[in-house]
């Protein structure tokens, strides 16, 4: 099979990371263009022409866009290899419910918690910690949120450890205090080749999220 596959995607991008990891838990071999943000390429604004954003998988030329629906995309194509989607429709609906969840309160929540001081900060911080809260109440004990192995729900908030040390350093919050069951997942998640390989180290988050918020708020 003469398959075709681009990858428009950016490096911090978490969204960009749930891309990457499915391609390498599925095996597929593609090409990785990284993006200028700042000046995005003719391609990224032919092949997402109605958001303009990463990340973009262009297979056989056909653009498929959005981070979840690009996961979704990626099982039901490449599905020779082992699901990452639960097969009981039921399940399926849940996991699809806790990565929406994700989308909507994860990403948010860590945003808020670098930019501010004081009170503001600090409920920044509550918020922040409830979100993950309630994500380590429903993994419970398992392994993984689906069960015993790797799947959808994992792929969509992995990336986000790759910032817990920028959150941690700046925000000053412990998810390892907070949320141990949680870390523990984490690393276990990170013990896979294709996550380790996919995120980036967070020390280099870090000194991207210091930069930019000298740029915005000329601090350090």
């Amino acid at each position: 099979m003469g398959d075709e596959v681009i990858l428009l995607d950016f490096w911090r991008s978490i969204f960009g990371m749930r891309v990457r990891i499915a391609l390498a838990e599925k095996g597929v071999k593609y090409e990785y263009k990284e993006e200028d943000l700042g000046n995005k390429s003719p391609l990224l604004l032919e092949m997402n022409p109605i958001h303009k954003k990463i990340p973009v998988l262009i297979h056989n030329g056909k653009p498929i866009c959005e981070s979840l629906i690009i996961v979704q995309y990626i099982d039901e194509v490449w599905n020779s290899k082992s699901a990452l989607l639960p097969s009981d429709p039921y399940e399926r609906a849940q996991a699809r419910f806790w990565a929406d969840y994700i989308d909507k309160k994860v990403y948010d929540a860590g945003r808020k918690v670098w930019p501010r001081k004081g009170d503001e900060m600090e409920a920044s911080k509550k918020e922040f910690i409830e979100v993950y809260k309630v994500l380590e109440e429903e993994l419970g004990d398992k392994p993984y949120f689906g069960g015993e192995t790797f799947g959808y729900v994992d792929l969509a908030l992995i990336p986000f450890y790759c910032w817990f040390y920028a959150y941690g350093t700046i925000g000053n919050v412990s998810l390892e205090a907070e949320c141990p069951k949680l870390i523990a997942w984490a690393k276990r998640c990170m013990q896979k080749e294709s996550v380790a390989k996919s995120l980036p180290d967070q020390r280099k988050i870090y000194g991207y999220v210091l930069e930019m918020k000298k740029k915005r708020f000329g601090s350090e």
